[in-house]
């Protein structure tokens, strides 16, 4: 069983995650109608890609780090 400051923390966090998505939402509200050329939606979407791919590569290098041993310590320590 948890004991009370974690209880703390999580509704802490929680609290903070409400009101920045109450915040986004005000704002986003506040905004109104805005529109986005084509160059603009092809930029996002290059950037998603390139940050998606980028992102899979790094993880995929740490596992595969992992697996192969590469993080142990070498034969003479630290």
């Amino acid at each position: 069983m948890a004991d009370k400051s974690t209880w703390t923390v999580v509704a802490v966090a929680a609290a903070a995650v409400i009101a920045v998505a109450v915040v986004i939402g005000i704002v986003w509200a506040e905004l109104g109608d805005s529109n986005m050329s084509g160059a603009g939606w092809g930029a996002m979407v290059f950037g998603i890609v390139v940050t998606l791919g980028l992102g899979i590569g790094l993880m995929s290098l740490v596992f595969i780090s992992n697996r192969r041993g590469y993080d142990e310590p070498g034969p003479h320590g630290r």
